[in-house]
């Protein structure tokens, strides 16, 4: 898999990701990438040099499974409140 790169319009600066180490570019902008996580201050000021593809998901889920999980894991936890005496 080829890695993310991006180039910085303030400084110029080329930046390649890595998967587990943080790179940024040093200007006021400080356009950082990590893995396949872009951030700067001004993004509109970043361009991307090539792009990750996706994956296509294989799953085993069905698309009803999914959204159930979804909205399973959206579900808040109830605080019940006793007495004591």
């Amino acid at each position: 898999m080829q890695n993310l790169r991006i180039r910085c319009k303030l400084c110029n600066r080329e930046i390649e990701g890595h998967p587990t180490k943080t790179f940024a570019c040093g200007c006021s902008n400080m356009a950082t990438i990590r893995g396949d996580k872009i951030s700067a201050l001004d993004l509109s000021k970043v361009v991307m040099l090539n792009f990750m593809y996706t994956k296509e998901k294989s799953g085993v889920l069905t698309n009803e499974d999914l959204v159930f999980q979804e909205e399973r894991r959206q579900r808040k936890v109830r605080r019940l409140d006793f007495e004591v005496r």
